[in-house]
């Protein structure tokens, strides 16, 4: 409004009566506007719409594209869970899978204790493939009550010493849902465990944990909850009944104090903590906890709709990443190698109802690619299989 352009030779009540009208214009045009904005936001289609299961467009965009099919150097899958290891088919059908990949060395974090873990680590042995694997134990969280803390460290000692070369991965129940003998639930800071930690500490293992879900499973299932798909299809991600499940940050809060209590034990937190939403968050705590490592797996949504600030962060946390994938499906590893490797624009990611959005690539350097997919796992697990790593490949 050119309030200046009102004639110098106006008289005082012209003038008046201008500037009260340029003051009116200015209100109702941009709420005329708004309006407008809203009218086009709230426009009804012509034709039925399809359901979001239904409305699936094809980009009709056309960049360079760069299969990854094998990882750029041999890696080792932290976050493995493929099927129990205790006969030869089921072993030479994985490690099959594992050369496609160039995956050189799986955890089996699908954690076992016992006779289980031996069986698995013995049939290992019995094929020759002790150089391709290596086996986490697990925790019995369930029922915690007095002198529980004392009996799971022994069990412990004794896994470690048939084999075991970590725990994990402890699951996302050991704070949200598991109970103690007396009813109220296992919270994570819970002091009957510290002798757990201690042990684990002292026999030089690192510990893998699962601590809740995303945030947004914590939130109401409405229309502008991103992951709406995901917990409508699947009710037991569901963690907004606060009668029933803690806060995400309250579990965030139990499991912190957690790791504040055992600054000698090596932590690993499986899907980045879930704060690839919010990686400035991690790197808080990566600043604040220096024993504290995080794997990627089953966060790549995440991370490949940020590729140039989740770029900066790997290369400043270089030394804090692992590789990992999670639920074991050979054919969605190649996704990672894309995101990590390339600078791919505007692809898929392999599963719809995590991400509804598309996936960039990072084009990590291949000094941080080389710490991500087994250095920092070479330096943190004790016993680590060290053939196939001295050249790339």
């Amino acid at each position: 409004m050119r309030l200046h352009l009102i004639p110098i030779y106006a008289n005082g009540a012209v003038k008046m009566r201008l500037a009260f009208l340029f003051l009116f214009l200015s209100l109702c045009i941009p709420n005329q506007q708004g309006q407008a904005q809203i009218n086009r936001r709230n426009r009804t289609p012509q034709i039925p719409p399809p359901t979001i299961l239904e409305y699936k467009p094809q980009s009709t965009l056309v960049v360079p594209e760069h299969e990854v099919p094998r990882a750029k150097f041999p890696a080792v899958d932290f976050h493995g869970h493929p099927p129990a290891l205790n006969n030869p088919n089921t072993i030479q059908s994985v490690v099959t899978a594992m050369d496609e990949l160039n995956l050189q060395v799986m955890v089996q974090a699908r954690g076992s204790s016992g006779a289980s873990l031996t069986r698995q680590i013995q049939a290992v042995r019995a094929a020759g493939m002790q150089d391709r694997f290596v086996f986490f134990t697990t925790v019995d969280l369930r029922s915690v009550g007095p002198g529980s803390g004392t009996r799971i460290a022994s069990q412990l000692e004794e896994d470690v010493t048939a084999g075991a070369v970590g725990i994990g991965e402890i699951n996302k129940g050991f704070g949200l849902s598991t109970r103690k003998t007396d009813g109220s639930r296992l919270q994570m800071d819970d002091p009957e465990l510290d002798v757990v930690w201690q042990t684990a500490g002292r026999l030089g293992i690192p510990v893998f944990i699962h601590t809740g879900d995303p945030a947004e499973f914590f939130e109401p299932l409405d229309f502008e909850n991103e992951r709406w798909l995901e917990m409508a299809l699947f009710p037991n991600r569901r963690f907004n009944d606060r009668a029933r499940f803690p806060e995400f940050d309250e579990l965030m809060d139990e499991r912190d104090r957690m790791l504040e209590r055992h600054p000698n034990t090596t932590w690993v937190l499986a899907h980045m903590s879930w704060y690839t939403q919010d990686l400035g968050r991690l790197g808080e705590l990566f600043d604040r906890f220096p024993n504290v490592y995080a794997e990627v797996g089953a966060v790549l949504y995440d991370l490949g709709r940020q590729p140039r600030f989740a770029r900066d962060f790997f290369i400043k946390y270089q030394d804090r990443i692992l590789f990992g994938k999670d639920s074991f499906q050979p054919d969605e590893y190649p996704y990672y190698w894309r995101v990590f490797e390339t600078e791919d624009e505007y692809f898929d990611y392999y599963r719809d109802y995590h991400a509804f959005w598309k996936l960039y690539g990072m084009g990590l350097p291949d000094e941080v690619l080389r710490k991500v997919y087994y250095e920092n796992a070479l330096r943190i697990i004790p016993d680590m299989p060290r053939n196939g790593f001295s050249g790339d490949n």
